[in-house]
């Protein structure tokens, strides 16, 4: 197989894979109503068919990265394709809030096999010079399934129910299995030989699920409780790795690599103001305005589609100057339009709506591919599968903090309530305090994704 058909083959199947994911989520955000209702399932419930799955993928991230180094990224890689598939198809048949929340834990194990190794491939197979550019492409395909996701969601609900949206990810995923056997040649394994670290793996997962879970349950006596003992348990997770011959987590990494240290705290930052956001509009659209599924969806789909149509543009731009500057810029943009999220209210007009979207839109583009790039670039090859992973899960954990900011505000102003005509005002309070946390997230994240200076990828 030659070089140039490598590239390609890497290319695809990175970015099939990368669309899949992102378009199952955006699509159950429009869902998230139609599902409330036949479940009977209050808010806070609701919630935690988004989060459940984002902290099972932020438990398993850095694990399964490591584990790809030494076996093989694209056995993990397949693995993931596999899993997603069959999850995807307890989720369509789900006869309980319960059971549908299960199932979305074990779609999101899957999940973390791809984001530990999707971005190690293409660091494997692209040299530095073509490295922006083809992370810029992958990018690219995650907005198109975070913009086909509220459309396409938005219809199948309405139409068909939102079970279908899961019935649509079983061929999608054999699809993906199929390109992935017949034309990924080859397989990367740096760190092949050295021993998986099966204690600190339990650990990190442990810290993880109760410093997010109790942060979950904030302001309860229960959350303060759980969270600080996942701060305890982090701290001991930390000791560990600094004495065991191979961890599952290089801490040097972070020690030393002072652009490694900044560019994840950034990206920690940028996920945790921007991730709810389609959460909250989705219900806002639907509930404060009034909007159905399919229209919701339409209006949400403006977002990813300028992300997707400027992050090639961007991931390239970095391979040729600062990174850093370049991601920076569009943290800053991000801000803007969050700030300008703050002052929504029932008689809101949509061209403000959209204009919104829009300039969040083009700050996202400009931070992740640059952001990602400098990441990967940073560290030896036997560490791409950790750094993947690392990418993902300060996604992930930003996601649920994000997440979590939404839950905990949820519970200050509404209490464990559906979300009727009669607490509509309480809903928009909430989601309105939740943009103000957002923005200034955002703005101290701009001088975290300076701190780490120049950067040439």
């Amino acid at each position: 197989m030659s070089e140039k058909d490598l590239k390609r083959a890497a290319l695809i199947v990175a970015m099939f894979a990368s669309f899949l994911t992102p378009f199952l989520g955006s699509a159950i955000n429009i869902a998230l109503p139609s599902i409330g209702k036949e479940f009977q399932a209050n808010a806070i419930a609701l919630s935690w068919v988004a989060t459940s799955y984002l902290l099972a993928a932020a438990i398993f991230l850095v694990p399964f990265g490591r584990a790809a180094d030494i076996l093989g990224r694209k056995k993990v890689f397949i693995a993931g394709l596999v899993l997603i598939t069959i999850s995807s198809l307890f989720c369509a048949v789900s006869s309980s809030i319960t059971w549908l929340i299960i199932s979305r834990v074990f779609q999101a194990i899957g999940s973390s096999m791809l984001f530990g190794t999707g971005m190690a491939i293409i660091t494997s197979v692209f040299p530095k010079e073509e490295r922006g550019k083809a992370m810029g492409i992958v990018v690219s395909s995650v907005y198109v399934g975070l913009s086909i996701g509220p459309f396409a969601g938005g219809l199948m609900t309405e139409y068909l129910g939102w079970r279908s949206i899961f019935y649509a990810i079983v061929p999608m995923g054999i699809v993906a299995i199929y390109i992935t056997i017949r034309n990924l040649k080859g397989e990367w394994a740096d760190a092949k030989g050295e021993k998986f670290d099966w204690t600190g793996s339990f650990i990190y997962g442990a810290a993880l699920f109760l410093l997010i879970y109790g942060f979950s349950e904030l302001p309860d006596k229960i959350g303060c409780v759980t969270s600080s003992s996942g701060l305890i348990i982090l701290f001991i997770f930390i000791w560990w790795e600094g004495k065991v011959k191979d961890p599952v987590f290089d801490l040097d990494l972070f020690r030393k690599n002072i652009t490694f240290r900044y560019s994840n705290l950034a990206a920690l930052i940028n996920y945790s103001a921007t991730f709810a956001v389609a959460f909250l509009l989705s219900l806002y659209l639907q509930y404060n305005k009034g909007m159905s599924p399919r229209d919701a969806g339409i209006v949400l789909v403006i977002q990813p589609i300028v992300m997707a149509f400027l992050s090639p543009y961007f991931g390239k731009l970095s391979d040729k100057i600062d990174a850093g500057k370049v991601a920076s810029a569009g943290m800053a943009f991000s801000t803007s339009g969050l700030i300008l999220l703050v002052f929504l209210n029932d008689q809101t007009s949509l061209i403000y709506i959209l204009g919104t979207l829009v300039l969040l839109g083009l700050g996202f583009a400009m931070f992740s591919s640059p952001n990602t790039n400098a990441i990967m670039s940073s560290v030896e090859k036997k560490h791409y599968g950790i750094a993947s992973g690392s990418v993902g899960t300060m996604r992930l954990v930003g996601q649920m903090f994000s997440m979590g900011i939404t839950m905990l505000l949820f519970s200050v102003f509404m209490g464990k309530v559906k979300i009727v005509p009669e607490y509509y005002p309480q809903f928009l309070s909430a989601m309105k305090t939740a943009f103000v946390i957002f923005a200034v997230l955002c703005f101290i994240g701009i001088f975290a994704s300076l701190a780490r200076g120049k950067v040439k990828s």
